[in-house]
C-alpha cells in the first residue's frame, strides 16, 4: 500500500502542481477543497491517470474546530498518510486600519488556525512523518499591505520551527516560502514582472519551481524546522 498526502487547496494554482508533483512520487493524494470542487476532482483524475489512487475531500478551513473530524475521513480513505502539505490560504489586501473582527478570524482561521490543528491531528496517525507548510517570502520583511495576511504567515513561520523542535525525531516539520511565482488572483503576468524588477535575479518564478524545493525536503531526512526561500532573492530586498 503506497504512502499517501493530504495537500489542503490541492485543486488549482500550486496546490495542484503540488499534488501532480507528489503523485509522481507514488503518493496516493487526497485533494482538499471548500468551495472549489470541480477543480479537486479534476486534479483528483489527472492524479489518477498517473497510477495512483486520489479522491476530492471537502472541508472548511474558516471552522478549524472540525480539524479532527477532516483527517479522521481522509484517514478512513487512505490509511497510510504521513505528509500533510498546508497550502491554502486566503489572499487579500485589507488596511490595518479596514481590518474588521470577522476578516481577522476568518483569515487566521484559514491560514494559521486550520493549519496548527490539522497538524495537531495529523501528528496523531501512525504513519505521520512530514509537515510541509506553504508560506510567504514577506514572513522575512515588515510590510503593512495585506496587513492580516502578513501576520498569518508570520505566526506560521513561528509554528513551523516550534512544530519541528516538538515533533521530531517522529516528524520533520519544514516551510516552503514563495515570491513571485504565479500572479494572485486578479492580476496576470504583467503584475509579476513588475515586481520582479525590484528583486535580485529580475524574474518571476515558475511552479517546477516550488517543486524542486519540495523534492529536496522529502529527499533530505535530515532537514526540519527550514523554511526555504523560492522568491529570486526577494526576501533579501
Amino acid at each position: 500500500m503506497s504512502k499517501a498526502a493530504l495537500v489542503t487547496g490541492g485543486g488549482k494554482r500550486l496546490g495542484r502542481a503540488i499534488c501532480l508533483a507528489l503523485a509522481e512520487r507514488g503518493y496516493d493524494i487526497a485533494v482538499h477543497y471548500n468551495s472549489s470542487q470541480s477543480e479537486a476532482r479534476d486534479t483528483a483524475q489527472a492524479v489518477q491517470a498517473l497510477g495512483v489512487n486520489s479522491d476530492a475531500f471537502e472541508f472548511d478551513l474558516s471552522n478549524p474546530e472540525a480539524s479532527g473530524d477532516f483527517i479522521r475521513r481522509v484517514v478512513k480513505k487512505f490509511p497510510r498518510l504521513s505528509l500533510l502539505v498546508n497550502s491554502a490560504s486566503i489572499f487579500q489586501n485589507v488596511e490595518f486600519q479596514d481590518v474588521t473582527d470577522e476578516q481577522f478570524e476568518r483569515d487566521f482561521n484559514v491560514n494559521f488556525k486550520s493549519p496548527f490543528f490539522l497538524s495537531q491531528q495529523f501528528c496523531k496517525e501512525p504513519h505521520a512523518e512530514n509537515i510541509i507548510n506553504l508560506l510567504d517570502t514577506r514572513v522575512s520583511q515588515v510590510e503593512t499591505e495585506h496587513f492580516v495576511y502578513n501576520l498569518t504567515k508570520k505566526a506560521l513561520h513561528d509554528f513551523t520551527l516550534m512544530a519541528a523542535k516538538a515533533l521530531g525525531p517522529k516528524i520533520r516539520v519544514n516551510a516552503i516560502c514563495p515570491g513571485p511565482i504565479l500572479p494572485p488572483p486578479g492580476m496576470d503576468e504583467s503584475y509579476l514582472e513588475r515586481v520582479s524588477m525590484d528583486i535580485p535575479l529580475k524574474a518571476p518564478g515558475k511552479p517546477e519551481y516550488i517543486i524542486t524545493a519540495l523534492n529536496y525536503i522529502l529527499d533530505n531526512p535530515y532537514v526540519s524546522g527550514e523554511c526555504l526561500y523560492v522568491d529570486g532573492g526577494q526576501h533579501l530586498t
